[in-house]
């Protein structure tokens, strides 16, 4: 029997953190350290990712978010997309907008068309970014405030595309630190006002600045390294993490998250970890 596969119902992001219902994935199954893109990989380039064990943590995840409520559609992994698990970096959802991002490296650019015709097959609206880049994983919202990464990857013309698409709402940009790949790579807004923030990878401009609308859980180089920003919460203060990262997961246990670990460790030695991996569709906000 052929497995019928699932259909986007819903676009609705407003928040990092209202309870997940429908996301994005595409597994592990040509993941490999080749052209390094950040320091992480450097690091791991000579070992290299474990395929086999790879594919297991992130059945396990996939798994996990299906246990917890979220549907999960799964796009078919492509041989020469070795990047392709990092699925929040090609497109996301602002509100009921639907935008496919622009890849800055051509390794990845073939991502946003898959995406693409994913779209076009179930003809659901979406928005792009003409004339400049922007990836997913440097686009945080909170409500009527969306945080924009300003990296190597993401240029200031995507934010201006994005203030005249949102003129009712703060559209904030946040330089980061040339060694920083993406915003969630050091900020993450978790509910009830706290922020995961790793400092040193920003400038204390745009750290005064978030500093007025949060309450920091700072980490520190060793946990940035290890993704602890890079968490995923899915509703009702859980929060899915790396067991490695037991510091931060002890702090939000005791401001009252239910931290969920997950086993991840081959998926972030390329550079990312369990936000990196997922593209939200529908979360609510009832």
């Amino acid at each position: 029997m052929v497995k019928k596969e699932k259909e986007i119902t819903a676009i609705h992001c407003q928040n990092e953190y209202d309870p997940l219902h429908q996301v994005i994935v595409v597994p592990p199954d040509y993941m490999k350290i080749t052209t390094v893109i950040n320091e992480t990989q450097a690091y791991y380039a000579k070992d290299n990712i474990n395929i086999n064990k790879a594919m297991e943590q992130h059945a396990l995840f996939i798994k996990t978010l299906e246990d917890h409520g979220s549907k999960v559609i799964v796009l078919p992994p492509k041989s020469d997309l070795n990047e392709q698990v990092f699925t929040r970096d090609i497109g996301f959802v602002l509100h009921d907008h639907f935008f496919i991002a622009t890849m800055k490296r051509d390794i990845r650019k073939a991502e946003s068309s898959i995406l693409k015709n994913r779209l076009d097959a179930g003809q659901l609206n979406y928005h792009t970014f003409p004339g400049t880049t922007i990836e997913g994983g440097d686009v945080i919202i909170d409500n009527n405030h969306i945080w924009i990464g300003l990296s190597q990857r993401t240029e200031q013309a995507a934010v201006h595309y994005l203030r005249e698409q949102f003129p009712h709402m703060e559209v904030t940009a946040i330089p980061l630190q040339e060694n920083i790949l993406h915003l969630d790579c050091t900020l993450n807004i978790l509910e009830d006002k706290h922020a995961l923030i790793y400092l040193d990878g920003i400038s204390k401009d745009a750290y005064h600045l978030l500093k007025k609308h949060y309450t920091f859980i700072e980490v520190t180089r060793e946990e940035q390294f290890h993704m602890a920003p890079n968490v995923l919460s899915i509703g009702n203060k859980k929060i899915i993490s790396l067991p490695e990262n037991k510091r931060v997961n002890d702090i939000l246990t005791k401001l009252g998250y239910h931290i969920i670990e997950v086993p991840f460790s081959e998926i972030i030695k390329s550079g990312g970890s369990f936000r990196c991996c997922t593209l939200p569709l529908f979360r609510d906000h009832s």
